[in-house]
């Protein structure tokens, strides 16, 4: 009978390295100080006898599992696997692991997703583009689990949240296509039950009010190819049409463009132009070639983890930061002759 390999302990590591097993603690945990002497014997030790850390075990002796739960409402937008990236490297680098639940774009799914976040007692959670209910809300704080919302904001002072300046974007691109001799200019929305989409709306409208214009349409396109195309069919359906199109996301803006194009017939930009808003990568690529506003990721996860992390710390003040994003110029805009 074959016996079972004998599982190696910190207590082997320490004996070849001649450490003491707090020292071996020390080496394999994220943010503790050894000297330099002390890691490469260490790890020198672990590395011949073939250990591994239980961060199971650690995680029953420090009451921290190291795990962060990240809930997405979806990946179909570029953007949002681009923020994924961004945040598993941004957190890995300070000794945390990525937990990733899929949530739909709306409140129906969270509640059971949260759940299943606080039954594998993550030590933070980052919701991307989620809302939160109170019941939510009040069963994290309860927990000791903080929140930190990403790309979305909420009327209640015990989250935090970290945004683009979502008003400022939509009045930017507004403003450049007023300044651009447009004036029948359509909003595809973002989906209206959400605070970016509420609120690049808002500044839209805003920009157009202080050059003495009304939207020409105002369609909420749900965060969704299938809902933006029929808002552009809806748009086009009367005798006045528009001649541009501030679309509430890339995403969208992309099946806007197909719409216009390939469906219609029509030319972007010499026909309508369009804006979008993230500048994800498929944005600067040629068969798009897309105006649109920047959404600052990456000053946006290091933000997110850093009130986190500190909130996990024991820093428990919500903090709420917008970061305000640069139009980026592409062909997707053509300059009007006005009359």
């Amino acid at each position: 009978m074959n016996e079972q390999p004998t599982k190696i302990t910190a207590m082997d590591v320490a004996r070849l390295a001649g450490v003491s097993q707090s020292a071996v603690s020390r080496v394999f945990t994220p943010g503790a100080s050894a000297s330099k002497t002390t890691v490469e014997k260490v790890r020198a030790a672990a590395e011949q006898l073939g250990y591994r850390p239980d961060p199971l075990a650690r995680a029953m002796i420090t009451g921290r599992t190291r795990i962060i739960g990240l809930v997405v409402a979806y990946l179909e937008n570029q953007f949002y696997p681009v923020v994924l990236e961004l945040l598993s490297q941004a957190l890995q680098a300070r000794g945390y692991h990525v937990l990733i639940f899929m949530a739909e774009n709306s409140t129906e799914r969270v509640p059971e997703v949260m759940a299943e976040l606080l039954d594998y007692q993550v030590d933070g959670i980052i919701t991307a583009s989620v809302a939160m209910t109170n019941d939510l809300t009040t069963r994290c704080a309860s927990a000791g689990i903080p929140v930190v919302m990403f790309n979305r904001g909420q009327d209640d002072d015990r989250l935090s949240e970290v945004t683009s300046d979502n008003i400022a974007g939509g009045r930017r691109a507004a403003r450049h296509l007023i300044a651009t001799g447009h004036r029948r200019i359509a909003h595809v929305m973002g989906w209206q039950g959400s605070s970016t989409g509420r609120d690049r709306a808002e500044g839209f409208g805003q920009a157009l009010r202080d050059a003495g214009l009304e939207p020409h349409a105002m369609i909420d396109g749900m965060y969704s190819r299938q809902a933006a195309s029929q808002a552009v069919r809806t748009m086009f359906a009367g005798q006045v049409k528009p001649d541009a199109i501030f679309v509430g996301n890339d995403h969208m803006a992309f099946a806007v463009m197909d719409t216009l194009r390939f469906e219609m017939g029509l030319a972007v930009p010499d026909d309508v132009s369009v804006v979008g808003y993230d500048d994800v990568p498929m944005a600067a690529w040629p068969s798009y070639n897309l105006t649109t506003i920047r959404q600052p990721v990456r000053r946006m996860v290091e933000a997110t983890v850093d009130i986190l992390l500190n909130q996990i710390e024991g820093e428990t003040a919500p903090n709420r930061i917008r970061i305000d994003g640069p139009l980026i110029t592409r062909g997707s805009v053509k300059e009007r002759t006005r009359s």
